[in-house]
């Protein structure tokens, strides 16, 4: 049986430890992107409050700790001028990220991370412009 915040497999590499080198890793690249890097930096004001949102979000998704209360879509809506291309962007470096964690733990992450960054841009889309047809975000993984 599966408690709340816990996996069954007490050898698994998704943990608590491991979600928190995960999220830090990815928003150390984040912060340096060229394009996506002034974005975050202009919208984050306090990055160990922000990394500690997201280690939430990510133990809640991941191990189902319930932690993190928030609304990741209103959030993002509210930043004018994002695009698809700045959303295959952040799915380029989160897959880098994933294929430098353990197996299984960036298997996990990467799954949900492609939907959670269709959702996103779905989204988006809708709250800037209602009256428009939603487009799908058509990631394909750069080859860099």
């Amino acid at each position: 049986m599966q408690q709340k915040g816990h996996l069954d497999d007490a050898n698994s590499t998704i943990t608590e430890e491991n979600i928190t080198k995960m999220v830090h890793h990815f928003y150390d690249q984040i912060r340096e992107h060229p394009n996506l890097g002034p974005i975050f930096n202009e919208h984050v004001r306090d990055w160990d409050v922000h990394l500690a949102i997201m280690v939430d979000f990510w133990s809640s998704i991941l191990l189902k700790s319930g932690r993190f209360k928030g609304s990741p879509m209103g959030k993002h809506a509210a930043i004018d001028g994002l695009s698809a291309d700045l959303f295959h962007q952040w799915l380029d470096l989160f897959r880098e990220t994933c294929k430098q964690m353990p197996p299984e733990l960036g298997q996990q992450a990467w799954h949900f991370a492609q939907r959670i960054g269709r959702s996103l841009w779905m989204g988006y889309q809708y709250a800037h412009h209602p009256d428009k047809t939603i487009t799908e975000l058509n990631y394909t993984p750069s080859t860099s």
